[in-house]
């Protein structure tokens, strides 16, 4: 069933294999995709659908040195040669809008504010353009002010659509900005986008019905990460996480996305498969940054019902082929950690495909 086709949208995926969103700074200061960073993808082409690396939709939305975004021209025609190079290889792709919130600093969002649901900082450091720094505490955002998120969210969709992509994958996942809403660490507001789970879910909420009109249902997908608990989104409360997801999920089902992808590291368990069973639509999902996900795992996740396709980073890293050697049960490469978030093409566009 892994290497079975898949609909997703309007996509017919050759098989169930998904290139997670992986962070991995190639794109330098401008947040200008090159050719290194077109290559890279190009190469992995064969996977059933690639999603690309967190792109922000805002210079203050910017998380990362050397992270991508769709706001410039510059960028926007970056991203059409890559998307070019994918769909050449008869590959597809979707961009990952991605708003950092208060996972930043003001030495990488070029001295734009930082800001987030709440005004409380993460306990921690990120990199900046000058160096490690202490994350700021933000500025909570005002409620006459989220709509222009909202409308930051739905500009840089239809730019990405407009730069080739297939379709737009939204990151409410691991801290940044929409997960930030939805968890009590990050979201201490006293309106009606805060205190309640059901207040807590309504901005991602608002956010996908605002990006699903403008570039429609199929092209929209989601990615959660509940309790994963990084970069201070910390969600301990069993009974809240089960409320706030279950009250998210039922709030996107009806806008009949292309998928959700949901993060995980046990995927079987009752909270992940409540939520497929309440989304009942296209279902993926990615073990997370725990392990690195097997052949067997993935294998057996689809096999079982418990996905419709699997999501994984580390083993796309270091195979391009990788749908081929899992297919063929051939031998893979090992990934290099400290080539992860470096520069240039070592560990990015070196790994070799398989030698007959």
């Amino acid at each position: 069933m892994l290497f079975s086709p898949l609909t997703l949208g309007e996509l017919e995926l050759p098989n169930r294999l998904v290139m997670a969103p992986l962070t991995r700074l190639r794109s330098g200061e401008e947040g200008i995709p090159g050719p290194l960073v077109v290559e890279h993808y190009r190469q992995r082409a064969s996977l059933g659908l690639i999603v690309s690396e967190g792109t922000y939709p805002s210079p203050a939305g910017r998380g990362f040195p050397g992270q991508p975004g769709l706001v410039t021209p510059e960028q926007l025609q970056g991203w059409s040669n890559v998307t070019s190079a994918v769909h050449a290889e008869g590959g597809r792709i979707f961009a990952q809008v991605m708003h950092a919130g208060r996972v930043t600093h003001q030495d990488t969002t070029g001295g734009h504010e930082v800001v987030a649901p709440s005004a409380i900082a993460i306990d921690g450091e990120t990199r900046t353009y000058a160096g490690k720094k202490p994350f700021p505490v933000p500025r909570a955002l005002g409620t006459e002010e989220l709509p222009g998120i909202v409308d930051e969210f739905v500009t840089a969709s239809r730019k990405a659509i407009e730069a080739g992509f297939d379709g737009v994958e939204l990151h409410s996942a691991n801290g940044y900005l929409l997960h930030e809403f939805l968890t009590p660490a990050a979201n201490q507001r006293d309106d009606i986008y805060g205190g309640t789970p059901e207040n807590r879910v309504r901005f991602v909420i608002e956010v996908a019905e605002a990006v699903v009109a403008a570039v429609g249902a199929d092209r929209v997908g989601i990615r959660i990460s509940p309790e994963h608990n990084v970069q201070g989104a910390v969600e301990l409360d069993a009974a809240d996480v089960q409320k706030t997801y279950g009250l998210l999920v039922d709030g996107l089902a009806p806008l009949n996305l292309a998928y959700l992808s949901v993060l995980h590291k046990e995927p079987t368990s009752a909270l992940v498969q409540d939520l497929r069973a309440r989304f009942g639509g296209t279902f993926l999902v990615n073990t997370g940054f725990g392990e690195i996900t097997t052949r067997d795992e993935a294998v057996a996740l689809v096999a079982d019902g418990h996905a419709d396709a699997v999501v994984v980073g580390r083993p796309a890293i270091a195979n391009p082929d990788l749908a081929r050697r899992w297919r063929e049960s051939l031998p893979v490469n090992e990934p290099d950690p400290s080539t992860f978030y470096a520069d240039g093409a070592t560990g990015y566009t070196d790994y070799p495909a398989y030698q007959n």
